[in-house]
């Protein structure tokens, strides 16, 4: 069941990308006031956790998770920037992708982090 709900919201978060992507100028009060590239690492970083989190709940080894996670989280924003090159008012831009890539990266690792410090405070408690 927890697999199952990992990859649900990797994949609607997926969906909401594309579906951004798929504007000519989404969330213009946002793109106004943040750096573009900061708000493609945010967005990818994201992704990269959630990627991260469903691998690991599909009994993926922890440093296969991070690889994969980062590189899939990159791969699709190197499709979203493809993507955008057919959206009117759009365009596919490689420091986007760059940003998007590095990140997934960090998001993934700091997933990773995060699911590391939870289950060793989890064995700690279980050997009290």
């Amino acid at each position: 069941m927890r697999r199952a709900l990992c990859w649900a919201a990797t994949l609607a978060y997926a969906v909401l990308i594309f579906w951004l992507s798929s504007e000519p100028d989404p969330l213009p009060a946002l793109t106004e006031r943040l750096w573009d590239k900061g708000i493609h690492f945010a967005e990818y970083g994201t992704l990269g956790a959630l990627l991260l989190a469903s691998l690991r709940a599909s009994g993926v080894a922890p440093r296969r998770a991070l690889v994969v996670a980062a590189l899939l989280a990159s791969l699709y924003g190197a499709s979203d920037e493809v993507h955008q090159a057919f959206v009117p008012q759009r365009d596919a831009d490689v420091r986007d992708w760059a940003a998007d890539t590095l990140g997934g990266a960090a998001g993934a690792g700091l997933a990773a982090l995060a699911l590391r410090v939870a289950g060793s405070r989890a064995s700690i408690r279980r050997t009290r």
